[in-house]
């Protein structure tokens, strides 16, 4: 069975960015990125996700991945 897997967590481990720095680049509420980070979400809000692609500069294979 596939799944999806938010991988904010390696991505902001990548580029050496904190949860709360992501909170403040993207007006995001501490505790919604902390969820993302943790994969916690169960509904993917896309302006959420655009949000971060952009704060991060990065696509949106690099927070999200389809596990198979």
């Amino acid at each position: 069975m596939s799944s999806i897997r938010i991988r904010l967590d390696q991505t902001l481990q990548r580029l050496n960015i904190t949860r709360y720095e992501l909170h403040k680049r993207t007006g995001i509420q501490y505790q919604t990125v902390d969820n993302y980070y943790k994969n916690k979400v169960i509904r993917y809000d896309s302006d959420i996700l655009l949000r971060m692609c952009i704060a991060l500069d990065c696509g949106i294979e690099e927070i999200i991945e389809v596990v198979r």
